[in-house]
């Protein structure tokens, strides 16, 4: 006949599952935020470079050149651009953290910009305004 297991055995193995379980949980979670970029009115979006960057407390402690970020390029033929930015700590962002996209030219002068909240779940989709000088 088998003895019962031992109470202080028996709640160590389920603590280590349990630990297990949730550890589980944690490193399933993504670490890429995804959207689209859109020129308004629904335009192709002009020729340039997209600039997108992380903005708000998420990006608390950087300078701009220093955020996470993408760049994408665009060939003035396109009217949506996929993008993925590398963040992990902005999936866990409160408050009003955004991405902001800037499309330059080659030569720098800025052409367009838009910005979007971070969705917690789903793409975020931005939207390109043109600049007035």
């Amino acid at each position: 006949m088998r003895r019962p297991p031992r109470y202080p055995a028996l709640l160590l193995a389920v603590s280590t599952i349990a630990l297990a379980a949730s550890a589980t949980k944690v490193t399933a979670q993504p670490s890429d935020i995804v959207g689209v970029v859109e020129f308004e009115g629904g335009a192709a979006i002009p020729e340039g470079e997209i600039d997108i960057t992380l903005d708000g407390p998420a990006s608390s402690g950087h300078s701009r050149q220093g955020a996470a970020g993408t760049r994408v390029t665009s060939d003035g033929k396109v009217k949506s651009m996929d993008f993925s930015v590398s963040a992990p700590a902005a999936k866990g962002a409160t408050g009003n953290a955004q991405l902001v996209a800037r499309l330059e030219r080659k030569d720098g002068w800025l052409l367009a910009r838009g910005s979007a909240p971070l969705a917690a779940d789903g793409p975020v989709k931005i939207t390109l305004y043109k600049v007035m000088y």
